[in-house]
């Protein structure tokens, strides 16, 4: 039961730091692309990869931090669901060239924050 609040915890703490992110980012930009989105998906992946590889890989975090960070903290962060159903409205409005960009970017930024993670740790 202990593992399950720990996850809690850690995706409501995600989700607000998300809501903020997110928000923040996306008014710096102009608003005709997902960049709040792109963002959290893009640190997200990095602090994942950071824990995985930095972390976990040389057994410095117990199991339960890793379930917290991992599954709770960034699961609640990232946001594939936003994600899709920003390129659906996208592709929806016939913004073609945009919905491929938003899939394009973060498919391929947020392997790249995987790999930079696991180059940093190395």
């Amino acid at each position: 039961m202990i593992k399950y609040l720990i996850v809690f915890i850690g995706a409501g703490l995600g989700g607000g730091f998300r809501y903020w992110v997110s928000s923040f980012v996306q008014k710096q930009f102009p608003p005709y692309f997902p960049w709040g989105t792109l963002t959290v998906n893009l640190i997200g992946s990095f602090i994942l990869g950071m824990m995985i590889f930095g972390l976990d890989e040389k057994e410095l975090i117990s199991p339960s931090v890793k379930l917290f960070i991992g599954i709770g903290f960034c699961g609640g962060f990232t946001t594939f669901s936003s994600f899709s159903l920003e390129t659906f409205n996208l592709i929806r409005d016939a913004e073609f060239l945009f919905a491929g960009l938003n899939i394009l970017a973060n498919v391929v930024l947020t392997i790249l924050g995987i790999y930079f993670a696991y180059l940093i740790t190395r």
